[in-house]
């Protein structure tokens, strides 16, 4: 589990695509204080696997599925990314529940200052957006933010100048895409609401009437 408290920024040294998959190579420096083979990072707010590591570089696998609901496989050599190792137990908890597993894509359509901050407004899928309500939190490339406005396309997130100057949204610009990751608490509500609706129902004849009939 993550927080969406970046702790650094890294840059991708290396990407060797597959046919479906990929390798990324990213170098680190404080992430990788205490790291182990197996170890979870996430990257731009993607839980992966460290499968190599060195003084200042780590090795992660990316599936398929990673590939196709992320940006890292557009991601080219010297790109910034942010960086977060998993929460320790007894640590503060300073953002909110981070999975790390990502719900899709957003595009940055419009940024423009706020006095001290700045508005970033981002276009999602309505299988996106319908998790996101207003004053609720959310994962933009790893970063915990709080979202100010939402409408049936888009949403709009506040971001003061530390959070810009520590992300690698000091890079970003309208037309970029980012890993959005909603709030679990919503889909696991959606889920338990929804689920009976989901059963299937049964075509079998046996019933208690049936086999109290029968003796049963």
């Amino acid at each position: 589990m993550f927080t969406g408290l970046i702790e650094e920024i890294g840059n991708i040294k290396n990407i060797a695509h597959g046919s479906k998959s990929c390798k990324i190579t990213i170098t680190a420096k404080k992430v990788l204080a205490d790291v182990k083979l197996g170890d979870s990072i996430a990257v731009n707010g993607t839980c992966l696997t460290v499968v190599d590591y060195g003084v200042d570089y780590f090795t992660a696998d990316v599936m398929p599925e990673t590939v196709k609901r992320t940006v890292l496989a557009k991601l080219n050599n010297g790109d910034v990314v942010n960086l977060e190792r998993t929460m320790a137990l007894g640590d503060r908890f300073g953002g909110h529940i981070v999975s790390g597993h990502i719900d899709g894509l957003g595009e940055i359509v419009n940024m423009k200052k706020d006095d001290n901050a700045i508005v970033i407004t981002i276009k999602a899928s309505s299988s996106v957006i319908k998790y996101i309500i207003e004053k609720g939190s959310v994962a933009i490339d790893g970063i915990s933010l709080t979202v100010v406005s939402v409408d049936a396309e888009k949403f709009a997130v506040s971001i003061i100048p530390h959070t810009v100057a520590m992300t690698n949204l000091h890079y970003k610009n309208p037309g970029d895409y980012v890993n959005i990751e909603t709030d679990v608490i919503g889909k696991y509500v959606e889920r338990l609401m929804n689920f009976d609706n989901q059963k299937p129902t049964s075509t079998s004849k046996i019933n208690l009437e049936f086999l109290a009939k029968n003796g049963f």
